[in-house]
């Protein structure tokens, strides 16, 4: 793997590099980790990375690297930047046959997503998206209750994402992440609804099976002096008839990273918690609620396969983010060894998921900006 942005001083990189060598099935071998030549050098050193495939930008570690013998030169390449710089590095990467990762949301504005997935359909490589939330255990578990029909036709879905880290103006020192984060010419249209909104609805989507068909959007910029918005409630349609609720902020001060979705069907209902990810709650109207646990019971088979640890040590962050890498490594050795992929690790999201969540975004701002309240998606 060759990894793009990630150097000194970023957020996500760390995760990505941890995530990605988990299984040992998939080797850090080059890297443009910073726009700042001289920073992406002294990263690759803290890297142990050979310092000749050290880059100083993203475009000579393409090329310089497509020219290498084949097994030497990097299979995949991981793209942890802002969100300006999603879309240059994931199209060169595919023009050049290189199979791609990329951290969400898809690309800076609509147009970029549409252009991206066409490219994808195009060269026919693999293209994953980290919305890592879906690579949860028990949250593959949730989708199996769902589609097996356990809660029966679902109702109502409630989906929250409550940050506290933007209470205040945080972007007015000297905070990397919250300086480009709020920067519309960084971030895009969207502050709170892009960063955190888009997982709420991926998570919404990937666990019920069903896609918001329409939304009614309020969002607000409640911190004064900032560019974009840092708290917003949506109420939703789905395609199969539920309504629901997204709520999405980053002023909810004393919130750390509270995802939490209910899904309630004719027959009962679910909860699973990110902060307390090992638990999945299911309630019934004529019995006691139920808490399935990680590593514990007759789970489904695709909850059992992404399960890493004995029962009782919470999987987390990481091995959420570390099953989406897996996967990938799984679906690209297929490929190099021309033989069948298990189903099983198809499972991540794709570049497809990030048009959804592109789209979701604009249709929420424009809902937000309108009198015209309810849009379709």
């Amino acid at each position: 793997m060759g990894m793009i942005g990630g150097g000194q001083g970023a957020f996500i990189g760390g995760v990505h590099r941890m995530a990605a060598a988990l299984d040992g099935k998939i080797e850090l071998v080059c890297g443009a980790f910073s726009s700042n030549p001289e920073r992406s050098k002294a990263s690759g050193r803290e890297l142990f990375i050979a310092p000749e495939r050290v880059y100083p930008d993203f475009q000579t570690m393409i090329e310089t690297e497509k020219n290498l013998p084949e097994d030497v030169r990097m299979d995949l390449v991981s793209i942890v930047t802002p969100n300006h710089v999603h879309y240059a590095p994931s199209m060169m990467a595919l023009d050049y046959g290189f199979h791609v990762i990329c951290d969400k949301p898809l690309a800076f504005n609509l147009e970029e997503s549409y252009s991206l997935q066409e490219k994808v359909k195009e060269t026919g490589l693999i293209f994953a998206l980290t919305h890592n939330y879906t690579g949860y255990p028990m949250v593959k578990e949730a989708k199996h209750q769902i589609a097996s029909g356990q809660l029966g036709e679902i109702k109502k879905v409630v989906v929250e994402y409550a940050q506290g880290w933007l209470s205040s103006f945080l972007e007015g020192t000297d905070q990397k992440q919250a300086a480009w984060r709020t920067d519309p010419s960084k971030s895009g249209i969207a502050g709170a609804m892009g960063d955190i909104g888009t997982h709420a609805e991926n998570l919404a989507e990937y666990i019920t099976g069903s896609r918001i068909k329409s939304l009614c959007a309020d969002i607000g910029i409640v911190v004064k002096g900032r560019l974009l918005d840092d708290d917003g409630n949506v109420l939703i349609h789905l395609e199969n008839g539920a309504r629901g609720i997204l709520f999405a902020s980053q002023i909810s001060a004393g919130e750390e990273n509270n995802l939490c979705i209910k899904v309630y069907g004719e027959r009962g209902g679910l909860e699973w918690n990110q902060m307390r990810p090992n638990d999945l709650i299911l309630k019934w109207p004529d019995q006691p609620k139920q808490i399935l646990r990680t590593g514990v019971g007759n789970l489904s088979e695709s909850t059992q396969a992404h399960t890493r640890i004995p029962a009782g040590h919470p999987e987390g962050y990481i091995e959420a983010f570390a099953n989406i890498y897996r996967n990938v490594a799984e679906c690209v050795s297929a490929r190099i060894e021309n033989r069948t992929v298990n189903p099983l690790y198809e499972d991540f999201p794709k570049v497809e998921d990030g048009v959804r969540g592109m789209e979701f975004i604009y249709k929420v701002i424009d809902s937000g900006k309108s009198d015209q309240k309810w849009v379709k998606l």
